[in-house]
């Protein structure tokens, strides 16, 4: 079952935010996600974030600011059992255009965002990390959006 978050939620996921993190973004030092864990937890509290419950535990979660995807998250043992797709196909039902950032080096996202429809606009340099990134966009209708210092047109048959 896919809900919207409550404040009761918010511990778990944010622990859910900060292994994820962790694990999936081997090349930044875990002390940045550390550092920034009590911020996104306000943060999350005033984003409009989707979680995936099953069988009452939250396994997964989607934040969204207006279009723009601000990430995926699913539980490191509940990875790769459709969860983030589901999340995902949620926010698409919901957007007729989906934006995001990931890092260069976190294949493993790029290849599932690729799966589902985005495409690599441009890339991007994250300050706070000094890493790479690229900017992928998801059209669901012939559509145009500003996209930081790129623009995306995609024109759907």
């Amino acid at each position: 079952m896919i809900r919207e978050l409550q404040k009761a939620d918010i511990d778990k996921v944010a622990d859910i935010w900060l292994n994820t993190n962790v694990t999936a973004h081997y090349f930044i030092s875990k002390q940045y996600w550390q550092n920034n864990f009590e911020l996104v937890k306000e943060l999350l509290l005033q984003a409009t974030v989707y979680v995936y419950e099953q069988n009452q535990e939250i396994q997964g979660f989607i934040g969204l600011n207006d279009e723009y995807i601000e990430g995926i998250f699913v539980s490191n043992e509940m990875q790769s059992h459709g969860i983030g797709k589901a999340l995902l196909n949620y926010a698409k039902n919901k957007r007729s255009k989906l934006f995001l950032n990931v890092y260069q080096k976190n294949i493993r996202a790029i290849a599932f965002y690729q799966r589902e429809g985005f495409e690599i606009q441009c890339s991007d340099f994250d300050k706070a990390t000094e890493e790479k990134e690229y900017v992928m966009a998801w059209l669901k209708i012939e559509s145009g959006i500003e996209v930081g210092n790129c623009y995306v047109q995609r024109h759907l048959d």
